[in-house]
């Protein structure tokens, strides 16, 4: 791994501290892999403070003031109200259905101080800011909906009863990411797990061990740990290659390593993951990691030095029959089952991180990742904040899955207009990119093409920038076939792999109808559009991938067709309850064909 990684772009997080969250404290580093750890969750039932207003600074909430006597005037109360953790605040209360103000959340727990042990507060995600407080002292803040953060409570944490408050805003801005319109519901709270974990007073706090870029045999690894004795030894550990390696940490606690091991490599029809550990005289990590190669060769993905077709979906974190944010393991199961059924390799992840659980779970089961960061239509990229906002989440989305075989890709965008400033953003984050993470592919997915006649002309400069572009193109839908499909050509500026991203149309589960473009909205005419798109892939050389939008249909209240939609993009494969449209046998039967 390049030691570029390990500096982490220190400017960019001097700049991220000064412009997030109005100068307040930014969350610390999370650390490697939570669920190899002492942990002990924090999920369940919390109590919650609805702000509608935004009143609750003013009211002193963090601070969780008592009535002490019979003057005493407090305008607020945690009382009965309870929201899960995880969880979405929109499908736990009806009253909150499309709600995106504050939300006050209050834990009690209850924790003993041990010596010479340290404890850290781990938040999965929590969309969109979190303000954390701890017996009423601010630990600090994080933006961004879909990556972790902690904080260090060592100091804060009390003997007996403590008292864990967060306010949660869900807020859409011109200046988020993404910014304020995009095509998915805005689930609103703690969505993914709280916990605490302990730790020894110098610990393992982040670590890499994949293939070198290129080699089927040779194993790169650093380890990078925290605390006050930071040169230690670290035994890595992989039991079933003989690999028993003892690394001694410098003075700023990072050591590296190569190792040489005959390996059997990951793939999806076989998904090896090997038994790890790190471990120190203190403490031990365990992990599961697979290793493979991915690269780029002329117009080919090379997955282990051999081309491979992306036989892939797309699909949100959303369990749409249930009209929530997808939370739990058995959540993840059901989305990546249903990739598994249709017949996939790959899945994308769109349009933002979704859960380690989801992740981890992809590499036992042999998918693919294509994993993206929120930056989405309507993102301002001449404001000086993007860069630096989208950067960060970039950082600690790669960090947190940078050991997982299932990711090949890393997206820097969706459907982004090319322009001056976009393309100078993005070009930075490509660059960032490869300094956080060399053995990877970049891509991003765009939307803007030429057309000439019945060729589609693939022009847009960014792909310069890219390993792997990403099309998206409705053809058939949003509007009519410049030709028959049979006879649609593509044409490419670079000398570049491409997947089409995106591509399909809308149909209600049970409407029937005409075929033709008389008959939208119905599964016919979604069915004949998928075989029309087949019969267009054929004409594109360079296709190397397809990932059809999408496997379940999701809410969205951007979808105003009250007949047909009523608050639901009615894209999927799948129907909100799990029903199998007709479109879903045909790319079934294309993917089959491809083995």
């Amino acid at each position: 791994m390049n030691i570029r990684f390990r500096l982490q772009l220190s400017h960019l997080n001097i700049i991220a501290l000064l412009v997030l969250f109005n100068n307040s404290v930014s969350a610390q580093d999370f650390m490697t892999n939570p669920y190899g750890r002492n942990t002990a969750s924090l999920n369940g039932n919390w109590q919650v403070v609805v702000d509608w207003y935004n009143r609750g600074e003013h009211l002193g909430i963090a601070q969780d003031k008592k009535i002490t006597k019979p003057t005493d005037f407090i305008e607020y109360s945690f009382s009965n109200q309870t929201l899960k953790v995880p969880g979405d605040w929109n499908s736990q209360d009806p009253h909150l259905f499309m709600y995106e103000g504050s939300v006050w959340y209050k834990k009690e727990f209850n924790a003993t101080r041990k010596e010479g042990k340290r404890t850290f507060l781990y938040f999965g995600a929590v969309n969109y800011i979190a303000e954390v407080y701890l017996n009423g002292k601010k630990l600090g803040s994080h933006e961004g909906g879909f990556t972790p953060f902690q904080f260090e409570i060592t100091n804060t944490l009390k003997d007996g009863t403590n008292n864990l408050i967060v306010r949660v805003n869900g807020e859409r801005k011109e200046d988020y990411i993404p910014a304020m319109n995009y095509d998915w519901w805005n689930y609103g709270g703690i969505t993914r797990d709280v916990s605490l974990i302990e730790t020894t007073a110098t610990f393992i706090e982040d670590y890499f061990i994949q293939l070198k870029k290129g080699s089927a045999t040779e194993i790169e690894a650093w380890v990078k740990v925290n605390g006050d004795g930071k040169s230690k030894k670290v035994t890595l550990s992989i039991p079933a290659v003989g690999i028993n390696k003892i690394l001694e940490t410098d003075s700023s606690g990072y050591a590296k390593t190569s190792l040489n091991a005959s390996l059997q490599l990951w793939t999806p029809t076989v998904p090896k993951l090997y038994d790890i550990t790190l471990s120190t005289d203190e403490e031990t990590v365990k992990e599961k990691i697979g290793f493979r190669s991915i690269e780029v060769k002329g117009l080919d993905i090379l997955l282990n030095g051999k081309p491979i077709f992306l036989k892939g979906v797309n699909f949100h974190e959303e369990i749409s029959k249930d009209k929530r944010r997808a939370v739990s393991e058995a959540d993840a199961r059901q989305l990546l089952q249903s990739a598994k059924d249709l017949g996939c390799n790959f899945i994308r992840t769109a349009h933002y991180p979704q859960s380690e659980r989801l992740v981890k779970m992809a590499d036992e089961m042999g998918l693919m990742i294509w994993e993206e960061i929120p930056v989405w239509q309507g993102i301002q990229f001449g404001n000086p904040i993007i860069l630096a906002k989208a950067e960060n989440m970039l950082r600690e989305m790669i960090r947190r899955d940078k050991n997982r075989a299932s990711i090949i890709i890393w997206s820097i965008s969706n459907e982004t207009a090319p322009a001056a400033d976009r393309d100078r953003v993005l070009t930075n984050m490509a660059a960032a990119c490869r300094s956080l993470d060399p053995t990877r592919l970049v891509s991003s997915a765009f939307n803007h093409v030429k057309m000439e006649g019945n060729e589609t002309i693939i022009n847009d400069t960014l792909a310069r920038q890219l390993d792997v572009f990403g099309i998206n193109r409705y053809m058939g839908w949003y509007a009519h076939w410049p030709a028959k499909p049979g006879t649609m050509t593509f044409k490419s500026d670079f000398n570049k792999p491409m997947i089409m991203s995106e591509f399909g149309g809308e149909s209600k589960y049970g409407n029937h109808g005409s075929a033709d473009s008389a008959g939208l909205w119905n599964e016919e005419y979604q069915e004949q559009l998928y075989k029309d798109n087949i019969m267009m892939f054929k004409n594109i050389p360079f296709l190397r991938g397809v990932c059809p939008w999408v496997l379940y249909d999701f809410r969205s209240p951007t979808r105003l067709n009250a007949e047909n939609q009523d608050g639901w993009n009615r894209k999927g494969l799948l129907s909100d309850k799990g029903d199998k449209k007709k479109a879903w046998y045909v790319l079934k039967a294309f993917y089959d064909s491809l083995k």
